[in-house]
């Protein structure tokens, strides 16, 4: 969902991954990560890799820096194993200075765009950095003011399908008001279910809304664009956006329009119909839908298929919007895991969250959390054959 820029030669990221303690009789996990190539320190925190199993012989691989989801491994149609999200083979690959990128991040303070930055509670008008047209994008995400998928983690893990990662966000942090705790817990259960869980609590009225953003490609191969993926999203309305890719405070139904994806089909059907303002705008899909489960989490809020894997990825969350974000700005110029360079379309992002700007559309749902409030918002992927 974001524009995506690659900061540093590769050359140089692969160097500082090779700078890892590595031996030929390492541990890889089942997708061929080394975790000794996770184990660094940004900012003086040390950083690390965590794998989570079920009893079905799926895994989940997670970095503690960002929260991020490194690698999800879940069967195709043929029982093999298939790897389904982007990522980098080295935690420093995600570090700033190396690539400015969302790849498996937990995002906050606040996922999405506030417009120009500026929001105003309890009367007192805060201004966030602005990193992306003047906006603020998932609270902040450039060099010195950086959102929380820059940060290290405090992580536990109680279990093989576990994984607790806490943050402290101080008062003031990117100028949001109060002190924060924060929770993340990743849970693979079995089924292949990866849950998402989500907790905030404050000590002064602020805003929070956070997601995962993990660019999936169920085909396990992103060198095959998701465009032929078949999605479904349970969505009749969607937030249209202006030229920089902010909400206009508009719900406008998808009914006769390339974002009515009610009825099963493909994502690259009408993603370069540039004649519609609304892809044209989005440069594809990069748009939040607002959801009819609102908030249910027991029904289906979307459904990823990949006729090339089999593999299919059934989305449920608490939330009342999903961003759907085709992998616009993926340009060739980022290479990650095994070498594969992501071009674009080689992957797609479903976050789950609040509207874009809600703390400046005050007739949509509130995003503001008060102090002896606990936020709370899940998040389940599952993965199945078909």
């Amino acid at each position: 969902m974001r524009q995506f820029l690659n900061v540093a030669a590769i050359g140089s990221m692969l160097a500082l991954g090779a700078c890892s303690s590595h031996s030929e009789n390492a541990q890889l996990t089942k997708s061929g990560l080394d975790p000794e190539k996770f184990k660094s320190e940004f900012k003086g925190e040390p950083t690390a890799l965590y794998t989570l199993v079920n009893a079905d012989g799926a895994e989940a691989c997670i970095t503690n820096f960002g929260g991020r989801l490194v690698s999800m491994m879940v069967p195709d149609k043929n029982g093999n194993m298939r790897d389904v999200v982007l990522g980098f083979d080295s935690v420093q690959a995600y570090f700033p200075e190396n690539n400015l990128s969302d790849f498996g991040a937990s995002v906050g303070r606040y996922a999405n765009r506030i417009n120009q930055g500026r929001f105003v509670i309890n009367r007192d008008t805060i201004q966030l950095p602005q990193n992306n047209f003047g906006h603020c994008l998932h609270g902040g995400g450039e060099m010195g003011d950086l959102g929380w998928q820059y940060r290290v983690y405090n992580a536990q893990q109680p279990n093989d399908s576990t994984l607790v990662l806490t943050i402290q966000s101080p008062d003031g942090d990117n100028h949001f008001p109060g002190n924060m705790t924060a929770q993340v817990t990743y849970t693979l259960r079995n089924g292949n279910e990866l849950d998402i869980a989500y907790t905030a609590t404050t000590d002064k009225p602020t805003i929070v809304n956070l997601t995962n953003h993990s660019y999936f490609n169920l085909s396990g191969d992103p060198t095959h664009a998701i465009t032929d993926n078949i999605l479904q999203v349970n969505a009749s309305g969607y937030t249209p956006v202006d030229q920089t890719f902010m909400t206009t405070g508009e719900i406008a139904p998808v009914e006769g329009t390339p974002f009515d994806f009610r009825s099963p089909r493909a994502i690259g059907e009408n993603i370069k119909d540039f004649k519609n303002k609304q892809i044209k705008n989005g440069n594809g899909y990069d748009h939040n839908f607002v959801l009819d489960t609102k908030g249910d989490i027991t029904k289906p809020s979307a459904v990823l298929y990949s006729p090339d894997s089999g593999i299919e990825m059934v989305m449920f969350t608490t939330e009342p919007g999903v961003q759907v974000y085709s992998g616009n700005f993926l340009d060739g110029s980022v290479t990650g895991k095994n070498g594969i360079v992501y071009n674009q379309h080689a992957g797609i992002c479903l976050e789950t969250q609040h509207y874009p700007d809600s703390p400046n559309k005050p007739n949509w749902p509130s995003v503001v959390l008060n102090p002896g409030e606990t936020y709370n918002s899940e998040c389940i992927y599952k993965f199945s054959v078909k």
